[in-house]
């Protein structure tokens, strides 16, 4: 079965049929840069063109930068507009799509969704942490398989900043760091929410994820299992279409 996927991130916006027999993208992904600002208006503009790139007209999966209650309303935007809280996420995306049946999750939910079903959490249990580094932090907690939605670790406090301020893709190519400079803030990062949560499973993903070999083995003194995300950026993408076809 294919469902279509899109993953809005602040700087992209992503999207391809998803094959959810086997977990992975049904065709090449079709890429359009996040409008700035990031307003609903412009971001919905690139979804449309991203969706009828392909001459979509089925059920549509969306991830979201932020916390996304009961499947529609945006609550944060750390990396969009402002404009976006209280938007009715789902309603908006439906509109511009013609009517397309949509659902709208948090980003870092949709990537750990698809890991876990089809990736490095493939049948984990316990506590499994995946960590999407990027323009911001995102996060998935997840207890014996089942999500804890809307965790949005990256904003927890790091040296008295938002974490991922410090210890985000954006902040290492902002700050022109060294991977091993790098590795040590997210190192500290990764002690901080492990003496939160005491995972058994760090999942590191998010586009970084492809440049593992570069710094995974750099950080030190962690007691969870580290590993790269194997859907890597698709990860979005597969998450997304698997929540549309869950409840589309």
């Amino acid at each position: 079965m294919q469902i279509f996927g899109v993953d809005i991130g602040g700087s992209g916006i992503k999207g391809a049929p998803v094959d959810l027999d086997k977990g992975e993208l049904a065709q090449e992904r079709c890429k359009v840069l996040t409008p700035h600002p990031a307003t609903p208006d412009g971001v919905a503009d690139g979804v449309k063109q991203v969706v009828d790139h392909f001459g979509w007209t089925g059920p549509v999966g969306l991830t979201f930068p932020g916390v996304v209650t009961g499947g529609a309303m945006v609550r944060t935007a750390a990396n969009v507009d402002e404009s976006w809280i209280d938007t009715d996420a789902r309603a908006l995306f439906s509109g511009r799509l013609g009517g397309l049946p949509v659902t709208v999750l948090n980003d870092a939910d949709a990537a750990g969704v698809a890991e876990m079903r089809f990736g490095a959490g493939r049948d984990r249990k316990g506590t499994v942490i995946l960590l999407t580094f990027g323009t911001g932090i995102g996060s998935a907690v997840f207890v014996d398989g089942v999500l804890v939605p809307n965790t949005e670790l990256g904003h927890l406090e790091l040296n008295g900043h938002d974490a991922e301020k410090r210890a985000s893709s954006k902040a290492k190519e902002d700050g022109d760091m060294t991977w091993e400079h790098w590795a040590r803030r997210v190192q500290k990062y990764l002690a901080h929410v492990e003496m939160l949560f005491s995972p058994e499973l760090f999942i590191i993903g998010g586009g970084v994820s492809r440049k593992s070999d570069k710094f995974l083995h750099l950080i030190e003194g962690i007691r969870a299992e580290m590993v790269p995300a194997q859907l890597q950026n698709d990860a979005g993408i597969v998450g997304a279409a698997m929540s549309a076809a869950e409840h589309g």
